[in-house]
């Protein structure tokens, strides 16, 4: 005769039986996800920079303009003592990355790649000072929101889009607050506008006047500049908590 089950305790499953193994497969997995939801609301007491992640193409050759500008710009960033956050790799991601490691005060967590896992790229940009990996796209992007105080977008592809789109989603609905999301170059205003007038239209309503005036549109580094150091201005007299991402 065997032993009583103690109270409470769950009968076990044979392998054999793929329905009850596929609904404890399933109620394990929910479980997991809680106890990452849960992870992920801790936050550090207080960082020593105002993190910002450049977003941008990996296909731009060190030798061309856009590259120089975004150099540039990361150059003027970190020289306010932001940290530049990118993924990573090669491009204006490393345009990035190398004007931050050109900074008078650039430290270990200045110049920072968060890299995931991809069969042409191999290694981080020769610029980046410290680096995480990841296995998906998904956790790289929860990482990019939990590190970042600011989110620059310069020209870039597919990834770009995805990069923008997200940051420009939590900021809509309050997963993100306080965070300025820049859009630089053309091709984003265009995208705006695109946005604007679709998803405005009277006929469909698919979101709100409010939502459009989310990101703000760039033209210049100097803009992108200006607008950080407000950000990074209210960033310092924040209280010593923060309460500002979900």
């Amino acid at each position: 005769m065997s032993d009583p089950l103690p109270p409470h305790a769950e009968p076990t499953v044979s392998l054999s039986n793929e329905a009850e193994v596929r609904k404890i497969l399933q109620s394990s997995v929910s479980s997991l996800w809680d106890a990452v939801n849960e992870l992920t609301r801790l936050r550090p007491t207080k960082r020593e920079r105002f993190n910002v992640s450049i977003f941008g193409s990996a296909r731009i050759e060190p030798g061309d303009r856009l590259y120089h500008e975004v150099k540039h710009m990361a150059h003027g960033l970190a020289d306010l003592n932001c940290g530049i956050i990118t993924g990573g790799g090669p491009g204006l991601m490393q345009a990035a990355n190398e004007g931050a490691s050109l900074a008078d005060d650039c430290k270990v967590d200045c110049s920072v790649g968060i890299r995931v896992q991809l069969p042409f790229e191999q290694v981080a940009n020769p610029f980046v000072q410290a680096q995480y990996e990841h296995k998906t796209f998904f956790t790289r992007l929860h990482h990019f929101v939990v590190m970042s105080d600011a989110f620059v977008v310069v020209p870039g592809g597919i990834g770009s889009v995805l990069e923008a789109m997200t940051i420009w989603q939590l900021l809509q609905v309050g997963h993100l607050k306080g965070a300025p999301l820049i859009f630089v170059g053309q091709m984003w205003e265009e995208l705006v506008e695109w946005a604007r007038k679709n998803m405005l239209d009277e006929q469909l309503q698919l979101a709100s006047a409010k939502d459009m005036d989310i990101p703000f549109c760039a033209s210049s580094a100097r803009e992108v500049i200006d607008i950080i150091k407000q950000a990074q201005s209210r960033w310092s007299s924040q209280p010593t908590t923060p309460d500002s991402k979900e």
